[in-house]
């Protein structure tokens, strides 16, 4: 699996691709990354594109797993996307909204980009891609 984080400064934006195939160690991997660049970019919005999942080994008990930990953006208030438009990582997404209820209250899974950018209130998002390697080596 490979993954990238883009920020869009002037919304606040921050868009989480995933692409290839992804595991649970993998999946466990990006959630840990993508709560460490929320910390230090402290978004407004967040997206998480799963569009480019080619296969998705991960477990049920390990998408369980990560809806029992902190949200990767912690203020409830904040409205929050997986876009999903295989069957089955819709399924699994969908399954980790519902687990993680009482903690992420304004997320939402969807099947498409642009329902997505409709949730978070962007029209045409300018993002600056999140340099990993300064991500991975970041205090935050």
């Amino acid at each position: 699996m490979s993954f990238r984080f883009d920020f869009d400064p002037t919304n606040g934006l921050l868009q989480c691709s995933l692409e290839g195939r992804v595991t649970s160690d993998e999946l466990l991997d990006f959630y840990r990354m993508a709560m460490k660049c929320a910390r230090l970019k402290r978004p407004r919005s967040g997206i998480t594109d799963m569009s480019g999942i080619t296969s998705f080994e991960a477990t049920p008990q390990t998408v369980r797993e990560l809806a029992a930990m902190t949200p990767a953006i912690p203020d409830t208030d904040l409205l929050r996307v997986i876009v999903a438009p295989a069957s089955d990582v819709f399924g699994m997404a969908r399954m980790f909204e519902s687990q993680g209820e009482a903690t992420r209250p304004n997320l939402h899974v969807v099947r498409s980009y642009k329902e997505a950018l409709v949730i978070v209130g962007v029209q045409d998002p300018k993002f600056e891609p999140v340099d990993l390697d300064e991500l991975r080596n970041a205090d935050t």
